[in-house]
């Protein structure tokens, strides 16, 4: 049961909560029972018991009557324990979905207990707790737990500790612990069993948010920040003379919180989220300003060469002409650029170092740095993090960014310890992208689109998946894709890259340049340039077997086109077996550009734990609430925690002692995220 299950104390035990309930009131007759129908229940008495056919087909099979007829009770495993335990002549209570077959019905694997009393006949809801095959070969089925946590809640009267205070009880409408453990499992109602699940639910997100926000404060006393008191020439001269474009109004508002953090004397710990092209580089750079104006060095730390090499090239066209030591470093830079780089840090020549996980080496020793700046920082471990923020006695101020959108209740669960800032509007002129779905059938039609678009002197993108379980098939599509489409655009009138992750980096880079130069109009590539160069010109992404990506990746590889002011486009190309949850996914896309919207579904539909992988598992471990249908709750539960702690920093007020011994409990065994998170 341990390992299965994960339940080694009675608390775990407690916390084994059912999944749903059955309402077990009503008697159905057999006569009225049909294909398809809900879970029903069946009283009756046995007329036969047998095991019939032989080998792999061996089943038992049970006559079952009532006073309107018979039906069968066939059990595929387990039959000749089943078959020890029943006894014809006997009353039943049976319960189980119907099953048809020809025109016989059937009830397979169903419920079945023996009528002792009348009491069990009146009926009541029933919980259904999850049980795998190896826990029911040993009796622990759903019934099998029932009865162990019943003869347990019968034992709770008076010894479950109350953990939230009076206050929060009555401002939420709260029933106390207790009751909730006792109606989670057996409810007297569907009403009292939804007042134990919002009780549970919010004790669990409660502790939650104040395990973050408790973190945040931790680090916020422990850290000094630097002050950044001055915006001086750099800034403005930057500002005044090489900005691009005029600022959009979330920038200007994510400036104005970057600004005042810098300037606080706290440690700025900010993550900026934006969609891809929402000018979050832009806004970086701005905040590397002014830490130069106030004399340190900065880094930015971006998890692969290519999109490293992106950012170094971006920001050296930027303050190419303001006399800013700008420097790339990544794995492949040779020794003798290496040293020449390391040495110009240390004596502080160098004013911003761009690159990937190389910048966090030992080797790699700043003079003073003052800012670092994480690009899609969920691709770095958190213990990689932490090595960059040691590189400075007084650690440097940290933000970071990611351009995959976060739900709300996401980022305040995961990254409640950190300030969050969201650049929610696109750059002027910039259209949003068209998105089409298309069958295979429809390739002709493609191909005459692309091109058309080639002809307006446009590039195109096309995607193929690479997934690691099926890598050889995969690379055989893709390999098949290109020689298509070199086929179809042929030499010297198109010219046609491709780029995937079997290349040296080098080859790489020549095909990702000489498409960036616009030397070639098509780019057949694997996910590689899902974070990959950005090339205005491109307009048109083709994204190959749209159904075996992830919502979030396909908004990923959408954001590549779309960058310059002409119309873009994205097709997904799709095969015609598509399962209900692909559909959907390629729906959402075709029908919304928004992120935010499309991370909320991509929410709902794969849970949060497949969306933050695993760097912040130790974090989340919840029983009850459901981060993708509790958005409301886990927004009431920060509220009270941030309400408790404003009131009661160090929660040494009388009655906030419990909460505060529960708190220390879950801290004690879980790592601090608020460090560089």
């Amino acid at each position: 049961m341990q390992k299965e299950v994960r339940i080694f104390t009675f608390n775990d035990l407690l916390q084994y909560y059912p999944f749903r309930y059955v309402d077990r009131s009503k008697i159905h007759r057999i006569r009225d029972v049909f294909e398809g129908a809900q879970e029903v229940q069946l009283q009756g008495t046995l007329l036969s018991v047998e095991e019939v056919g032989a080998a792999r087909k061996k089943r038992l099979v049970a006559v079952f009557k009532d006073d309107s007829g018979t039906i069968d009770l066939i059990w595929f495993k387990g039959a000749k324990w089943i078959k020890s335990s029943l006894a014809i002549g006997k009353e039943y209570l049976v319960y189980g979905r119907v099953n048809r077959y020809g025109s016989k019905f059937s009830i397979p694997h169903p419920e079945i207990e023996e009528v002792k009393n009348s009491k069990q006949i009146e009926g009541y809801l029933q919980p259904i707790y999850h049980s795998g095959d190896k826990l029911s070969v040993r009796g622990l089925t759903s019934r099998g737990f029932e009865k162990i946590l019943h003869n347990l809640i019968v034992q709770l009267n008076g010894i479950i500790i109350e953990v939230l205070s009076k206050e929060i009880l009555a401002n939420y409408n709260l029933i106390g612990k207790e009751e909730a453990l006792k109606q989670i499992h057996f409810p007297n109602s569907l009403e009292e069993a939804n007042k134990a699940s919002l009780r549970l639910k919010f004790e669990e997100l409660f502790f939650l948010q104040l395990q973050m926000i408790k973190q945040k404060q931790v680090a916020q006393k422990k850290t000094q920040g630097f002050v950044f008191s001055k915006v001086s020439v750099h800034f403005n001269t930057f500002f005044n003379n090489y900005l691009p474009f005029e600022l959009t109004g979330a920038q200007k508002r994510v400036m104005k919180e970057i600004r005042k953090d810098m300037g606080s004397g706290l440690h700025m710990n900010r993550m900026l989220q934006g969609d891809v092209g929402s000018g979050k580089t832009l806004v970086a750079l701005l905040s590397i300003l002014i830490a130069l104006d106030n004399d340190f060095q900065t880094c930015l730390m971006a998890p692969t060469e290519i999109l490293a090499t992106q950012h170094y090239n971006s920001i050296k066209e930027f303050v190419g002409q303001m006399g800013i030591e700008v420097a790339l470093l990544t794995g492949s830079v040779k020794t003798a650029q290496r040293k020449i780089i390391h040495g110009k840090l240390e004596d502080g020549s160098l004013d911003i170092l761009i690159g990937t996980h190389a910048l966090i080496e030992d080797k790699v020793k700043f003079k003073n740095i003052g800012l670092a700046v994480i690009d899609e920082q969920h691709r770095f471990g958190v213990a990689q993090r932490a090595k960059l923020w040691r590189k400075n006695l007084q650690p440097p101020h940290v933000l970071v960014m990611t351009a995959t959108p976060i739900p709300r209740t996401l980022a305040m669960t995961f990254y409640g310890d950190l300030d969050v800032s969201v650049i929610d509007e696109l750059p002027p002129g910039r259209k949003p992208i068209e998105t089409h779905h298309y069958y295979d059938k429809n390739r002709l039609k493609v191909f005459q689109f692309m091109e058309h678009e080639i002809a307006k002197g446009r590039q195109i993108y096309i995607v193929y998946p690479l997934i690691e379980e099926s890598e050889k098939m995969d690379y055989k599509d893709l390999m098949d894709g290109y020689e298509s489409i070199s086929r179809r655009f042929p030499v010297p009138k198109f010219q046609v890259s491709i780029v995937h992750g079997r290349m040296k980096a080098a080859d790489k880079e020549y095909e990702m340049n000489q498409f960036a130069a616009g030397k070639t109009q098509i780019m057949v590539a694997t996910t590689v340039i899902e974070v990959g160069v950005n090339v205005p010109n491109a307009s048109v992404m083709i994204i190959e077997s749209a159904e075996k990506f992830g919502l979030s990746q396909l908004h990923q590889l959408r954001g590549r086109v779309g960058r310059g002011a002409e119309q873009s486009h994205c097709l997904l190309m799709t095969s015609f077996k598509l399962s209900q949850e692909a559909k959907k996914r390629i729906g959402t896309l075709v029908r919304t550009n928004d992120g935010f919207e499309i991370a909320e579904v991509d929410l709902k539909m794969r849970g949060p734990g497949d969306l933050m992988g695993t760097q912040q598992s130790g974090l989340l471990d919840l029983k009850i609430a459901d981060l993708a249908r509790d958005g409301q709750i886990v927004q009431l539960a920060r509220d009270a925690a941030s309400q408790v702690l404003l009131e009661d920093p160090d929660l040494i007020h009388k009655k906030n002692y419990e909460m505060r011994t529960q708190l220390f409990r879950q801290i004690k065994n879980r790592p601090d995220w608020s460090r560089i998170s």
